[in-house]
């Protein structure tokens, strides 16, 4: 009974629109608005940047990644040249990266902050890979790609933000914590300004099951899940399901195409993933 009133408390209040961010990401919401403005001059955002150490820190980090730096130059040592590097889209994917970690930053108990933090890895790994399929094989758009992966998870770290204050929220999952996940996730991606292509799609993973030959955001996400070295850690994800059909096993086995991209690209896909590890 005690988990049930948990469930409808945090579902009252994600329809009250009331959800709670933490305080410590009000640079990167700030950054995000900004950035969202077609007028933003890159004087603007750079302020900006530099206003959040780590977010400076971050955006250095992603433009001298293998990804930004592989057409050559010089190594970017100031916020100003990572701006002009990675370009506004990246830089708003960084911010929101820095929104979602903080949820799982504030959380107490050791056993959920070890979670939170796997899930960090997940996430940073899936829109790592997410970019580089989208690059070489779905050819939907990279930054798309990479902004989806980041944000893909954003209720799964709301929740365990929660269990903290509710012990055993996310023990013993039933049925119902699938749709208090899909009712937080649709709230948040809302109030974070997340454009409806790429909501939409975040929306459709859970329980869907990758098209053969895999094309679009969706299938890019759901591909780059299957493709991770790190699972998530939540109960209440379905990766297994969504993963693991004869159809995508039998796709995946001996693709050339598939091992090509990963062997080439792993270089790129760790650099990265440890640039959006803030």
């Amino acid at each position: 009974m005690e988990k049930l009133r948990d469930y409808a408390q945090i579902v009252a209040e994600a329809r009250r629109g009331q959800l709670v961010f933490p305080t410590s990401v009000n640079a990167a919401l700030q950054l995000q608005q900004a950035l969202a403005d077609p007028d933003c001059h890159v004087e603007d955002a750079i302020r900006k940047v530099l206003a959040e150490p780590v977010l400076a820190a971050r955006a250095v980090a992603l433009a001298n990644s293998a990804v930004f730096s592989r057409l050559g130059g010089p190594v970017v040592t100031s916020a100003r040249g990572a701006v002009v590097r990675v370009g506004y889209r990246n830089l708003y994917s960084l911010a929101a990266a820095m929104v979602v970690r903080q949820f799982g930053a504030r959380i107490r108990h050791p056993q959920l902050r070890y979670q939170a933090d796997q899930l960090w890895q997940h996430c940073a790994h899936v829109a790592s890979l997410s970019h580089l399929l989208a690059r070489h094989l779905t050819r939907v758009d990279p930054d798309t790609a990479l902004f989806a992966g980041i944000m893909h998870e954003v209720g799964g770290f709301y929740l365990l933000s929660r269990a903290d204050d509710m012990p055993g929220l996310l023990e013993d999952p039933d049925a119902r914590i699938g749709a208090l996940h899909e009712i937080v996730t649709r709230e948040l991606l809302s109030k974070l300004l997340v454009p409806e292509p790429v909501a939409a799609a975040i929306g459709s993973l859970r329980g869907g099951a990758i098209s053969v030959p895999p094309g679009g955001l969706r299938d890019t996400l759901l591909l780059a899940k299957r493709l991770a070295p790190l699972r998530s850690p939540l109960p209440l994800a379905d990766d297994t399901v969504l993963a693991r059909t004869a159809a995508v096993d039998a796709y995946l086995a001996g693709n050339t195409l598939i091992d090509e991209i990963l062997l080439e690209s792993a270089e790129e896909a760790r650099s990265m993933s440890a640039a959006l590890l803030v």
